[in-house]
């Protein structure tokens, strides 16, 4: 039985990608190499290149067991996939292998993705790393290095060619698969000149899988706005076309399994609350990931938001996200 909050430990959350996903957070808390004008994930508090153990593989590993447990006590399916991900860039923890295996002994036959702004796959290291997961979700949105600066925020020792570079030399040395993504704000990266860029790149990258997108949810900028349908259907009609599985796989769809455990009271508030710290979601899109009824919920949503535990966003239906402390 899961006993006390988990803290990098949450969802799963419902994926197009990947389908129902669980993921790891690595950090801990919002360090990065990048602090993107669109991000969902809160603030940055540390911007930074420097690799370390900022959440040890043993605690990340210790969760994971203690979250297994609960899902076979409420009789819960496998998730479709475990995704490393969270407050910040996974691949600054140096413990990404071992956590890798870790996740590998734990929830057997489950894939492991990384989700990766892909800012340091330059070095052959992290390469190499990377390799050990069954798929990684690299993001690039831009190769115009102004605008590179202006939607990623980059830390300054960062360039959009290099990174490109990286994910170039992995798609050519490993046979994981890989998902692109590129999310695209309104007057900032969507220019004509960028859409040329990364087309030229993704003709040669050939990914499993293009996504274009653009925000759907709050992000960490109010600036930051959506491009209209217009621009989206260009981009992706241009783009998407690009990609060329390796192993007729193009992507896992979103499962609408209807699985409902038996939550704790206690164990579904800590993980809608881990869940929101990470990614704005509905009432129906938690209860859908965490296999919980809805109504059930939904009664722990309005609980948490009127202690002013989490906030609704504007818009129908509402995307709740953890409350800033």
């Amino acid at each position: 039985m899961e006993t006390g909050a988990l803290r990098y430990i949450f969802g799963p959350v419902l994926s197009g990608r990947l389908g129902r996903s669980l993921g790891l957070d690595l950090l801990g808390r919002r360090v990065c190499t990048m602090n993107c004008v669109y991000c969902e994930s809160g603030k940055l508090e540390t911007l930074t290149l420097d690799r370390a153990a900022y959440v040890p593989a043993a605690v990340v590993l210790g969760e994971l067991e203690r979250w297994d447990q609960g899902r076979k006590d409420r009789g819960e399916p496998l998730p479709d996939a475990a995704t490393l991900g969270g407050l910040g860039e996974p691949t600054l923890n140096v413990d990404m292998p071992e956590i890798i295996a870790g996740i590998r002994r734990i929830l057997p036959g489950v894939p492991v993705a990384v989700l990766t702004n892909a800012s340091l796959m330059s070095d052959p290291a992290v390469r190499a790393e990377l390799a050990r997961a069954d798929m990684i979700l690299p993001s690039m949105d831009s190769l115009v290095p102004e605008e590179f600066r202006a939607v990623n925020r980059a830390h300054p020792g960062l360039d959009p060619n290099a990174i490109a570079d990286g994910i170039l030399r992995f798609r050519k040395d490993y046979q994981s698969r890989m998902y692109l993504e590129i999310l695209l704000a309104a007057g900032i990266n969507d220019s004509a000149r960028n859409l040329e860029l990364l087309a030229a790149f993704c003709k040669e990258l050939q990914p499993d899988r293009v996504d274009v997108v653009t925000l759907s949810r709050p992000g960490t900028e109010s600036f930051a706005r959506p491009v209209d349908a217009e621009t989206l259907a260009r981009w992706r009609g241009r783009l998407c076309s690009l990609a060329r599985p390796r192993n007729g796989l193009a992507g896992a769809a979103e499962k609408g399994q209807k699985h409902a455990g038996a939550f704790r009271p206690d164990d579904l508030e800590s993980s809608i609350l881990a869940s929101l710290a990470r990614r704005p979601q509905t009432a129906a899109q938690l209860a859908a990931a965490l296999l919980a009824p809805e109504d059930q919920v939904r009664g722990v949503v309005m609980r948490l938001a009127e202690h002013g535990r989490i906030a609704a966003g504007p818009g129908e239906p509402a995307y709740y996200r953890r409350a800033q402390a």
